[in-house]
């Protein structure tokens, strides 16, 4: 659960979820929605992929990448226990 929070600390890291959200992308598409180098992009996806919020998908010479709506829901059925 701990790098699942640590993901989601950074801002970047949220955005590239809500992009996901929307549907798959390749790493290049999320790149070109930001404006900071494609090594930093890796660096994100890769942390993202660590806490498993994130899958990846070898498609051709492309890596496509989608959200992992199972982890997002155990968070938020866990986030909801702490409610009274």
């Amino acid at each position: 659960m701990n790098e699942i929070f640590k993901a989601l600390n950074d801002a970047t890291r949220r955005e590239i979820l809500e992009l996901l959200k929307e549907k798959d992308l390749s790493a290049g598409e999320i790149a070109d929605a930001f404006n900071i180098s494609k090594p930093s992009i890796s660096h994100h996806l890769d942390i993202l992929k660590r806490a498993d919020l994130i899958t990846s998908e070898k498609n051709g010479q492309f890596i496509i990448y989608s959200i992992n709506t199972t982890i997002m829901e155990d968070v938020l059925q866990w986030i909801l226990t702490f409610k009274k």
